[in-house]
């Protein structure tokens, strides 16, 4: 049975680099590891022990691949495959699907090969850049913000915050829009669709004003655009009135779209900003202006390193910062929450949501799919792990479809929904539902008995043994211990009525 919280977790592989070309790979005349130790990072070990030949051929191998690596001796190839075989694959319940036929799904009702779109950024910018997604397994792009704008970048203009293991969590950007003119965006959408007929093309464009929008909304048209989304949510822009100053103003958003869909007759998105405190009059402005669908987070607001020596913020452009857009993982939970805020929408109804905001996994993506999402877009995961990441929201959400018996990804879609509330006055409030220690697992590290100590109710102490202990008088079943223990040796245990 699929297992949504991965079977071997990203710390057992955390030296590796991931590479591009992997010297592990070269080393080994059985598999290939690096793709192999890539499922595992993208929790798609599910997919990967499936494709593994039956017999496995660490059994009798001096692992080779450990000492060819990039970081000699220093990432466990040879144990993760074998726990790959004896721990991961005895679970695996459900053959993988033979086909992506559950994976296709639509986009204001124009086919798409399945859900996974890259967002408008610099990853979709160039001809080249569309047409290796493209042919990786993209089902389409969202280019580059389309602008009359003389655009001219700082340099540097990206800073992130970063994990134990040096990926990133939190991505902050000062970059702009498209720095191509408008004719030279024309052709490659020319050229793009020419070659990739089946390929979803949707154009970010942002409009100086009324006309502007209507005109690039109808070259877009004219030039090979499946449909164009509105950008009224870039944080970055040097000129007021434009991007998320216009998304904080429903009266902005509604009349531009209208606009934009007067000029055209292909589907009209409009990508609304985080830094509201409600995404939905914005929401509602833009189906009045006759928008299709919405798309669902641009980046938030942010200030990210505060230098203490120069007493300036990243990215430093000679001396100076501006507060520039935050994404990454780390956005995720809020991009999750406006998502289902507006698939909770009444008014909403029948629009697209193409949602994003901090995608990396399969896992990611499906938690945007059920909480209203009918297409992902992905961008930050990309500028740090590459196109590549495809394969794996695709075969690990393939998967997971097939073993809950979906005939296709749209009838996930918004299942969530019904669960979630605004407040928290729904929630029943009569059952305690206590920890329960693993004893095989725990190390005696004490992380559980300091947290509950400082952070909770003090319902935990330590044996003579160095082993927790519960008070189930003093205990609330708030559940810190669970998230703090890096063994995972606690779990959900029995229930108890208050009385």
């Amino acid at each position: 049975m699929i297992q949504i919280t991965p079977s071997i977790n990203r710390t057992d592989m955390i030296r590796c680099a991931l590479c591009g070309n992997a010297a592990c790979n070269k080393a080994c005349e059985k598999l290939r590891p690096s793709r192999l130790l890539r499922s595992i990072w993208f929790g798609n070990e599910q997919t990967a022990v499936q494709r593994l030949p039956e017999e496995n051929p660490c059994l009798t191998c001096s692992a080779p691949c450990e000492n060819a690596c990039v970081r000699p001796g220093e990432v466990p190839i040879r144990d993760l495959v074998n726990r790959l075989y004896y721990q991961v694959k005895p679970n695996c319940e459900t053959p993988l699907p033979e086909n992506e036929d559950r994976l296709k799904c639509e986009l204001c009702g124009i086919p798409l090969e399945n859900p996974f779109l890259l967002s408008s950024s610099v990853v979709a910018s160039t001809y080249d850049m569309c047409a290796r997604a493209f042919e990786a397994g993209w089902a389409g792009v969202c280019f580059k913000t389309v602008c009359t704008l003389d655009i001219h970048e700082a340099s540097p203009r990206y800073s992130a915050v970063t994990g134990s293991d040096g990926s990133i969590i939190g991505f902050k950007n000062i970059e702009q829009l498209s720095d191509h003119s408008v004719a030279e965006n024309m052709k490659i959408f020319r050229e793009l669709k020419a070659n990739y007929p089946t390929k979803f093309i949707l154009v970010s464009i942002m409009g100086q004003n009324e006309a502007e929008w209507g005109e690039l909304a109808r070259l877009c048209e004219e030039n090979g655009a499946d449909a164009v989304e509105l950008n009224f949510s870039c944080p970055n822009m040097a000129e007021g009135g434009l991007g998320s100053d216009i998304g904080q103003v429903p009266e902005l958003v509604e009349r531009f779209t209208r606009a934009a869909k007067s000029a055209c007759s292909i589907p009209v998105l409009a990508k609304l900003t985080p830094n509201v405190a409600s995404m939905n009059p914005a929401a509602e402005a833009a189906k009045r202006g006759g928008a299709d669908g919405i798309a669902a987070i641009n980046t938030i607001k942010s200030i990210v390193g505060v230098n203490p020596h120069t007493y300036v913020s990243a990215p430093a452009v000679h001396g100076h910062s501006a507060v520039g857009g935050y994404s990454g993982n780390a956005v995720k939970p809020i991009a999750l929450r406006f998502v289902a805020e507006l698939g909770r929408n009444p008014a909403l109804k029948g629009m697209h949501i193409s949602a994003m905001g901090g995608v990396e996994t399969w896992q990611d993506a499906l938690e945007f799919i059920l909480m209203g999402g009918g297409s992902v877009q992905v961008t930050t995961a990309v500028m740090q792990y590459g196109y590549r990441i495809i394969d794996d929201l695709k075969d690990g959400l393939n998967l997971y479809l097939a073993e809950k018996g979906f005939a296709s990804v749209k009838d996930a879609v918004g299942l969530g929904l019904d669960s979630m509330s605004e407040t928290t006055d729904v929630l029943e409030r009569d059952t305690v539902v206590f920890p329960q220690f693993v004893r095989e697992r725990c190390i005696g590290c004490s992380r559980c008995m300091i947290s509950c100590m400082d952070g909770g109710h003090q319902a935990i102490a330590m044996d003579e043994g160095c082993r927790p202990v519960l008070n189930g008088k003093k205990c609330v079943g708030c559940h810190l211990c669970l998230l703090v223990c890096p063994q995972h040796a606690i779990v959900p245990g029995a229930k108890r009525i208050r009385r």
